[in-house]
């Protein structure tokens, strides 16, 4: 493959795939979804690129995309990369502020959207902006309030249709280099302005170099789903990478209905985040609660039978015995089979987890039950994959150092990266910069961990972590995590900073905590009643202290409050990428933390 893939990658998987289905996107008013050949991307690619020729985008310009998952973004992306040209990826729920941030800091000129609240937004962004002079709609349904500054993205595509300058990006296609910048992608933070990580060439170059060595399992027969936001780097490097290895790719636009999408696609590839999995793991155990004594101990041996042949064995390369190897044939035949089925993942390959800390049990018992979750660790600055599960993964970890990446410890045992996949800085940022690089150039993580046999194991965030007024350090994402394979909680803010005991912030699954009131009896006017009962207060207590069980006493929650309303990102105590901005929590939650505080 040429080493300048990103802007000929389209081009040359085309010449070798023909019609085979790179994509398939699925319509805004049907179930339906609309194959897309390598040949017709090709095309379109090719198209976009005059458009943008002829609308004067020019060498390292500065475009961006604010719209939920499209293959359309993935057609921008690449007739971009043909021109040398940088893609800025806008998280779709972003607000007027962020958007105009980014906008003032690339000094982007040309913005592509996609729905009517998308384009809303963007339309204030472009009343006010010095540089912002055209949107670009996906959506046809879209109507404009700025119509002189607006055009759909047929009517974009129809100026490239009647260009004859395919000359011209082919002659910027071979003259690309590998220290262009490919993308800019804004981190979404937790405090602050975001800051835009750097993604050149040369990284993800290097990115697929090394997925390939570490995942040598897929192939160009492999069907993948992709429903995390492609603003993620997590799920845009991937998208890169399907493409890279000639996989195709679902490209799915409704979240909330991803369980029936999955069952529908039957993917053998799909990346997910740890809260993905716990809510699969709750939904499974709630199952397993429903059966009788007998079936759930065919379950129990069922689950330690699979331990016994895939982590305990395969894992580290041994061979199971005949008589293991049968008892699994059974277990899989009774047990796994028909979970794996119900879930839409009975072809599943690899699917990658990360993006935030997933828990031991969940990793343990997904692997004895053979499906294949591939948990890693990185982050924007890394081109996403620093480490991730190799075959003789270790339970405990977030998987081995991929292929030469360079990884090493520092004060406060704080990870430092260097290497081709890391990024060179922050655009426009030279503060930052200085920050997060040491004077030999290692990128500073912000993440404490070890590493043993090559192997990293995270311990917490070190700009989360606080320490209590009796001196002891809390790493609030350890207690956040256990607490979130409970069913009866969505979501945790562990508060405790300067503070002499731990409390939290929680948002319970209100149905959940519904159905087991009706359950005991007990009665309640409205859910600020419920959520106020001493029974119920009484029955989370309970849930929250098993769940802390072996930790130490000055790391436990000692008290709660429970709210009615979750996090959101709309509401400010989200990040885009669904983290806990944990300053908005408590200045919201201001009142309830002081009197969890004052209370005896």
């Amino acid at each position: 493959m040429n080493p300048k893939h990103l802007s000929r990658l389209i081009g040359t998987q085309a010449k070798k795939y023909g019609e085979k289905t790179v994509l398939y996107d699925r319509a805004e008013l049907t179930d339906s979804w609309t194959a897309i050949s390598w040949n017709e991307m090709s095309r379109q690619v090719d198209i976009a690129a005059r458009s943008f020729l002829e609308m004067g985008v020019k060498n390292q310009q500065r475009v961006a995309q604010f719209s939920q998952n499209k293959s359309e973004n993935l057609i921008v992306d690449f007739a971009l990369y043909s021109l040398r040209a940088a893609m800025i990826p806008i998280y779709p729920t972003s607000t007027v502020q962020q958007v105009e941030f980014i906008v003032n800091d690339a000094e982007i000129e040309y913005m592509f959207v996609g729905e009517q609240n998308q384009y809303d937004v963007a339309a204030e962004v472009i009343k006010t902006s010095k540089t912002l002079k055209k949107l670009i709609v996906f959506d046809k349904a879209v109507k404009f309030s700025v119509p002189e500054k607006s055009m759909y993205y047929a009517d974009f595509l129809a100026i490239g249709q009647k260009s004859t300058k395919e000359a011209e990006v082919e002659k910027l296609r071979d003259e690309l280099e590998e220290k262009d910048i490919a993308c800019i992608m804004y981190t979404s933070g937790t405090t602050g302005n975001p800051k835009g990580v750097i993604m050149t060439h040369e990284m993800f170059n290097e990115g697929m170099r090394i997925h390939t060595i570490r995942l040598k399992s897929m192939s160009d027969q492999d069907i993948s789903l992709a429903f995390l936001p492609l603003t993620h780097v997590f799920e845009r490097t991937w998208c890169y990478f399907l493409l890279f290895t000639g996989a195709t790719n679902y490209i799915n636009h409704r979240p909330a209905e991803i369980q029936q999408t999955i069952r529908d696609v039957r993917p053998t590839l799909m990346c997910a985040v740890p809260r993905f999995w716990e809510k699969v793991y709750i939904g499974v155990q709630e199952v397993l609660n429903d059966y009788s004594p007998l079936m759930l101990g065919v379950v129990t041996w069922a689950i330690a039978t699979g331990k016994r042949h895939n982590v305990d064995r395969l894992r580290i390369g041994k061979k199971p015995d005949i008589f293991l190897s049968l008892s699994y044939r059974i277990a899989d035949k009774l047990v796994f089979s028909k979970v794996k089925t119900k879930l839409g993942l009975e072809n599943a390959n690899i699917l990658p987890v990360a993006g935030a800390r997933l828990s031991d049990d969940i990793a343990l018992f997904f692997r004895s039950i053979g499906v294949p979750i591939t948990y890693g660790y990185g982050l924007t600055e890394s081109t996403a994959t620093v480490t991730c599960y190799d075959e003789q993964y270790q339970i405990g970890t977030v998987g081995s150092i991929m292929p030469d990446v360079q990884v090493k410890t520092a004060a406060e045992n704080e990870i430092l990266l260097t290497g081709k996949t890391i990024t060179p800085g922050y655009y426009n940022n030279p503060e930052a910069n200085k920050k997060a690089f040491t004077e030999d150039g290692w990128f500073k993580t912000g993440d404490a961990g070890t590493i043993e046999n090559n192997m990293i194991i995270l311990t917490e965030r070190l700009k989360d972590l606080f320490k209590t007024s009796n001196g002891k350090y809390i790493a609030p994402q350890e207690i956040e995590t256990r607490l979130g394979t409970d069913k009866f909680i969505e979501q945790v803010a562990v508060i405790g900073d300067e503070r002499n005991y731990v409390t939290a912030i929680i948002a319970p699954s209100i149905p959940a905590l519904e159905a087991y009131a009706k359950e005991k009896n007990i009665t309640y006017k409205d859910k600020d009643e419920l959520l106020v009962l001493p029974e119920i207060y009484a029955f989370m207590a309970e849930r929250i202290a098993a769940a802390q069980k072996g930790m130490a006493s000055y790391e436990m929650i000692k008290k709660f409050t429970l709210i009615k309303i979750p996090f959101t990102i709309e509401t400010g105590e989200l990040t885009n990428t669904l983290k806990i901005r944990r300053a908005v929590v408590q200045q919201k939650y201001k009142a309830q933390i002081e009197a969890m505080y004052k209370t005896p």
